[in-house]
């Protein structure tokens, strides 16, 4: 009987010391992040590719069918004549589809970025970056301090996304997702100073207006040489890398971009062909193609 007790005490003992040694190696390693209410963000953090469709009138019917089915909207307020009103209607009337909101931004200027964030966009497109100076403007306006210097505003962002438990003012920075687009010969020159800023998380080509700046043709080996740099820039710098063509996400010239505009959707659906925009007259409708007037100019062949 003594026996039987003193092997239940040792037992005991090395029960209580192999429970402290699996609560100290918990205690020492880091809590696990949620997941993302950024769903874009996490599959780029996953390894995935994402695509848009492209937004560029004021259409809430049509937006929220659309969202349905992509990894997030490009709400175009560079070159659309849609207002900030239109598009906080737009992602109000259904804020949690698949299709996480974005807008390609006029310029990287604290009052439009303050609009889009306080709407509730999750990620801002600034184009034509061709320094350091923007691409921490575009940071710096959509995120909070200690990060940026984004003020406290009255939109419905929080109302949108501070729900179920979450807080939206300690969870936006981390799901904020900024990206940069490259599109001059002096931004592919400042390619690694641009990725390297913190809190851009993307750069990607704006291939249309790369050839037209550089006056090189897309299919001219002299403008692969420049996306080629960019994108060797862009993964020295620990950045993800995309472009604005979704013709270029598989093939040799994909350089293993995860970002892009426009491009397949996430279920097989394909826009109606209503007679209107790209795909009408009856055609088919070519996801991949960009917005009408953003047409590359045909390849030419070297000189």
């Amino acid at each position: 009987m003594r026996k039987l007790r003193l092997q239940a005490i040792v037992f005991s003992c090395a029960a209580l010391t192999l429970m402290s040694v699996v609560i100290h190696a918990q205690q020492g390693q880091p809590a696990a992040k949620p997941k993302l209410y950024n769903t874009a963000k996490q599959k780029l953090l996953d390894g995935k590719q994402v695509f848009s469709f492209t937004q560029s009138r004021f259409d809430i019917a049509d937006y929220c069918e659309r969202a349905k089915h992509y990894d997030y909207t490009w709400f175009d307020m560079q070159h659309s004549v849609l207002e900030w009103r239109d598009v906080q209607q737009m992602i109000a009337a259904c804020p949690h589809v698949a299709a996480i909101p974005m807008t390609r931004m006029p310029d990287a200027l604290e009052v439009h970025v303050q609009h889009a964030t306080d709407i509730g966009v999750l990620g801002t497109i600034t184009a034509t970056v061709d320094d350091v100076e923007r691409a921490r403007d575009a940071v710096k306006w959509s995120r909070y301090p200690p990060m940026g210097r984004r003020s406290t505003g009255a939109g419905q962002a929080a109302s949108l996304w501070g729900i179920n438990g979450i807080d939206y003012h300690s969870t936006i920075n981390d799901n904020m997702l900024n990206v940069i687009m490259i599109e001059t010969p002096t931004g592919v020159a400042n390619a690694f100073d641009i990725a390297s800023v913190p809190g851009v998380d993307v750069v990607i080509i704006g291939n249309a207006d790369l050839a037209s700046f550089s006056g090189y043709p897309q299919g001219d080996d002299r403008y692969w040489q420049l996306v080629k740099k960019v994108h060797d820039d862009v993964i020295r710098a620990g950045k993800i890398f995309g472009q604005a063509s979704a013709a270029y996400a598989t093939g040799p010239h994909s350089y293993d971009g995860r970002f892009f505009q426009n491009g397949p959707s996430n279920d097989g659906w394909v826009p109606p062909n209503a007679g209107r925009g790209r795909g009408g007259r009856g055609g088919a409708v070519n996801p991949n193609a960009p917005p009408e007037g953003e047409e590359a100019a045909p390849a030419k062949k070297n000189p």
